[in-house]
């Protein structure tokens, strides 16, 4: 099969080194820290050590990610236009990789102890961090497109990503708020966190540098002449728009999740200190057990049905969680872990179905646009992520939380406390189960996908007639 004009990366007949496999993984360091240790700290770092008010807190969480909105789609043009012997995005993956190392610790550094300017401090140094993130993120992710041209091999390589991704959640997720005790608590117990932090970014920005350094460079191809243009085909290609929408609306629900372990562990199971930490390891252990399951899963029955089904199985869980003031602990353990399966699922599925949507899309217009299609889900991703946190830290306000600039959780009231319950459990079923009525409009199978690249005109009649005569597509 002759690639696509624009197109580089391997044929199906040479897998990727495993080298390169576990190289690019390396990269979920990065992705892995900064997407889980703001949204599980940050907001109860401003709430409970900061004394911010919860609805302000919010905002603050919100607004700097919800810059990267902006951002990402302006770090896809600009990656997809260089040019360097490292290729078009292998530089960003160390320069951006260790700026964002050193923000993310400023963002934790307190120059300003607690009180108003220490919240607005955190604001823009959040602000500046997300913008490195975004500059690391958007050419870290457009590197499988180009790295293979193999439907399979992309698959096989998200699954060694997710591995890595679902290993730093479990790290830095249950190991930040311990390094936060053992370092005093308070602020100074937030300082050592933060560098901590930093050093796994660091670590996970040189490592995927130096582990592709052997892969493909993923030479850029023709791109449309203006950025609104590069967003109008990347809004065209259907099965892109569809995946793109579940995907952010459950990113949102996953991150309400997040930004509530520390208040669940504190006010509902009432273990502040070994609570987060537990409630970590059984969401991400299980899931590093269950990738090769899921891997099978998507081989067997194909990516779309295996996302459907890890979704219902993570807001299933969710949902099974609002009993947990009245049921053992261990048995909330035990949901947690079932809810770490779905987790681990849905990453996997939507990761893995997005180099389809640019590999259908390079196929059928013959530009490689990793970039600007990257720029976007990234974008979404992001936005997802930052609604989280301003959705919870809403139910706190609207339940009448009350905020401490002492470093331990103030008392609270039984409505606060069912606001703490609600926000971990019911919205984000809410918002995670819903979106999967959307992938009735993602066709894109194997079958379609190969007739793009053989004849682009046969893929683009054969994604618009299956959804207008069946409205779906077993995968």
């Amino acid at each position: 099969m002759n690639p696509p004009p624009g197109a580089t990366g391997t044929s199906p007949a040479a897998p990727l080194p495993r080298t390169v496999h576990a190289g690019y993984a390396l990269g979920s360091l990065a992705t892995g820290a900064f997407g889980t240790v703001p949204g599980l700290l940050l907001l109860p770092y401003l709430t409970d050590t900061l004394g911010v008010a919860a609805g302000v807190a919010a905002l603050l969480v919100l607004l700097p990610k919800a810059w990267d909105v902006l951002v990402n789609p302006v770090a896809g043009r600009i990656s997809d236009r260089t040019r360097s012997r490292w290729g078009a995005r292998r530089p960003y993956l160390l320069v951006a990789g260790l700026v964002l190392a050193v923000l993310f610790a400023a963002i934790f550094a307190a120059p300003f102890g607690n009180g108003p300017a220490a919240g607005a401090y955190v604001a823009l140094a959040f602000l500046a961090t997300a913008t490195a993130f975004a500059f690391f993120q958007v050419p870290y992710v457009a590197m499988p497109a180009e790295l293979t041209d193999d439907y399979t091999e992309r698959t096989r390589l998200m699954t060694w990503r997710i591995a890595m991704l679902a290993l730093t959640i479990l790290v830095s997720g249950a190991l930040a708020p311990l390094v936060v005790t053992a370092g005093g608590d308070g602020l100074p117990g937030h300082r050592w966190m933060g560098l901590f932090v930093a050093t796994l970014i660091a670590l996970g920005a040189v490592g995927a540098f130096v582990g592709t350094r052997a892969a493909p460079t993923g030479t850029v191809g023709g791109s449309e002449p203006s950025l609104r243009a590069q967003l109008a085909v990347a809004a065209a290609n259907r099965p892109f728009r569809a995946l793109l929408i579940c995907f952010v609306v459950q990113s949102a629900g996953v991150a309400t999740i997040l930004a509530g372990v520390n208040y669940f562990a504190g006010q509902i199971l009432r273990d502040e200190r070994s609570g987060p930490t537990l409630l970590f390891a059984c969401f991400v252990g299980p899931a590093l057990l269950v990738m090769p399951v899921w891997s099978r899963v998507g081989a067997r029955l194909g990516k779309r049905a295996g996302l459907v089904a890890a979704a219902v199985i993570l807001a299933a869980g969710a949902l099974v969680l609002v009993a947990a003031p009245v049921i053992p602990s261990v048995a909330v353990y035990l949901v947690v872990a079932v809810i770490g399966v779905g987790y681990a699922g849905q990453q996997v599925f939507a990761l893995a179905m997005l180099p389809d949507c640019i590999a259908y899309d390079t196929a059928r217009t013959g530009r490689r646009q990793a970039g600007v299609f990257t720029g976007v889900w990234t974008a979404g991703e992001t936005l997802g992520l930052a609604l989280g946190p301003g959705i919870y830290g809403l139910v706190l306000q609207l339940s009448g939380y009350v905020s401490s600039d002492t470093g331990t959780a103030a008392a609270q009231s039984d409505a606060a406390r069912l606001g703490v319950l609600l926000g971990f459990t019911v919205i984000p079923a809410v918002l995670i189960a819903p979106p999967i009525l959307l992938l009735r409009r993602y066709t894109l199978t194997p079958a379609i996908l190969a007739a793009a690249m053989h004849h682009p005109s046969v893929g683009q009649e054969a994604v618009v007639g299956d959804r207008h005569e069946k409205g779906t597509m077993t995968p």
